[in-house]
């Protein structure tokens, strides 16, 4: 492909007069560089690129991209602008930009809803997709939980074995969309992560819907404050049609006030909104029930999903596909139909003689651990123990741990507190995190290996207990110091029914 048509397709300025420039690929890593790539110096938060130039072009790049900052400052030296060197105000967009263009801008082709949020953007994303789906419409889903058309997987993700980003990188973001677009995909429905808003990863897709679900602390190890959270939430609707917002939630309530779009909110608890959740009706077994109603429409939805948490997921998805143009009907049919989420308050079927149930969830902070204990306690029946087993991810923000460690031991009737993904950190130093907000005695004990911990919760549970296991969710693999293994706790969980209660 032609330098000057690459950058041409990416909106991007550079006078290379009449050179004629083959790229073969892009690269932002130095160490892949082959020869004729176009290098892509990043500023990361512990590397910066620009250092790598002579490597990049020791191993044969035909252009560099580089900040105009670091043009102007010196770190590009002047031996290493032999070969064109394109600046750009921001390296991250740039590279979002000139991925889009190399596979032929994909994202224009189709129409796309952006989900952000702290908590609650797989299942939005995953109840609007079988929405869509069960419509007729050829759909595309990008997410924690991998990425799908139609009734397939896609598997074509990263090769690292670390790699579980919400909202992929460009290299694979646009390679997907080129996918899909190939496949015939209508609406593209994506989780958008403030990591990918921040680092702009989706600059070039223009949204026709984004929904805010809710933002509480996460990510604080990467986000200033709570503040510059919310603030690079907030860049998802400066490139978004129209808005459905969480409006029960503090910041959904700051939202509005801060974008120009027309947005829609949703309430269980405000009747003044757009569209409100009524007469709500919550079982076991059962799921959740209750009345859409806004002044366009009137429906009574149900829902084999649970918890409260579910009514304002599925609330924003039937008002999304409704504002697509899907028919109540076809809403109404599918919410009903639809089985459940991958490691969402999924119950897992036991063998035996099991007198007790066991659930997983991707719970991982304060707030949806607090949701999920009040879920469950929704549901449990008189003399029923809610038994939770969670822990926390290493090398991410260590300032929830405590507060988890609270949450985890004030609500439920006993806690197991074990490791979840440590990566490069100690388990123990994580577990001695989570104890240090335990208030009181506790009802808990510490079992350091998840899976012994697992094994103790099942060994020896008590007839009627709600076991819930929090943290992993739909993940089928455990990260530590020594990288990423098998670890799947639905086989884990029947395995151990099969051994203590065949």
């Amino acid at each position: 492909m032609l330098l000057k048509n690459l950058l041409c397709r990416a909106g991007i300025e550079c006078d290379l007069g009449d050179e004629k420039i083959e790229i073969g690929r892009i690269c932002p890593d130095s160490a892949r560089v082959k020869r004729g790539d176009l290098f892509i110096a990043i500023e990361g938060r512990r590397v910066d690129g620009h250092k790598f130039i002579s490597d990049a072009l020791a191993r044969g790049a035909a252009a560099v991209v580089v900040s105009k900052k670091a043009l102007l400052d010196g770190r590009v030296k002047r031996e290493e602008q032999s070969v064109p060197i394109i600046a750009a105000d921001d390296c991250r967009e740039a590279m979002a930009r000139l991925y889009a263009a190399y596979y032929n801008n994909p994202q224009d082709a189709m129409k796309f809803v952006g989900v952000t949020g702290t908590n609650g953007k797989t299942s939005v994303c995953r109840i609007l997709y079988e929405i869509l789906s069960r419509a007729g419409r050829k759909c595309g889903l990008i997410g924690t939980a991998g990425c799908y058309i139609g009734d397939g997987k896609l598997d074509i993700r990263s090769d690292d074995p670390l790699a579980n980003m919400t909202t992929p990188d460009p290299e694979e973001l646009y390679k997907i969309l080129d996918v899909m677009r190939a496949s015939g995909v209508e609406y593209v429905i994506m989780e958008v992560t403030s990591h990918a808003l921040a680092l702009s990863k989706v600059a070039p897709i223009i949204f026709d819907i984004a929904i805010f679900t809710n933002l509480s602390e996460d990510h604080l190890d990467f986000h200033s404050d709570m503040e510059d959270y919310f603030d690079q939430k907030c860049k998802l609707f400066a490139q978004s049609r129209q808005a459905i917002v969480n409006s029960d939630d503090k910041y959904g309530k700051k939202i509005k006030s801060k974008i120009n779009i027309q947005t829609y909110c949703c309430s269980i608890e405000d009747s003044t909104v757009d569209f409100l959740a009524t007469d709500i009706r919550y079982r076991e077994e059962v799921g959740i029930e209750y009345k859409l109603s806004s002044p366009y429409i009137r429906l009574r939805l149900r829902s084999r999903l649970m918890g409260r948490f579910n009514v304002m997921n599925t609330l924003e998805a039937a008002v999304a596909a409704l504002k697509i143009g899907i028919s109540p009907s076809d809403v109404k049919e599918a919410l009903a139909t639809l089985q459940g989420i991958d490691g969402r308050l999924e119950k897992i079927k036991l063998d035996g003689r099991a007198e007790f149930s066991v659930y997983i969830d991707y719970a991982h902070t304060p707030d949806a651990l607090e949701n999920l204990l009040r879920t469950a306690r929704s549901f449990a029946r008189r003399g029923q123990r809610i038994v939770l087993l969670f822990g926390c991810g290493g090398d991410r923000d260590r300032y929830k741990r405590a507060i988890m460690g609270r949450i985890a031991t004030s609500m439920a009737d006993f806690v197991v507190v074990t490791s979840d993904n440590s990566r490069s950190e100690r388990p123990r130093d994580i577990i001695s995190d989570i104890l240090s907000g335990v208030e009181g005695d506790g009802h808990y004990t510490v079992i350091e290996d998840r899976r012994e911990a697992i094994e103790y919760a099942i060994k020896n549970a008590r007839r009627g207990d709600i076991i819930l296991l929090a943290g992993k969710g739909h993940e089928s693999y455990e990260i530590d110091e020594n990288g990423k293994k098998p670890f799947s706790e639905k086989e884990i969980v029947r395995s151990l029914t099969q051994k203590y209660y065949l």
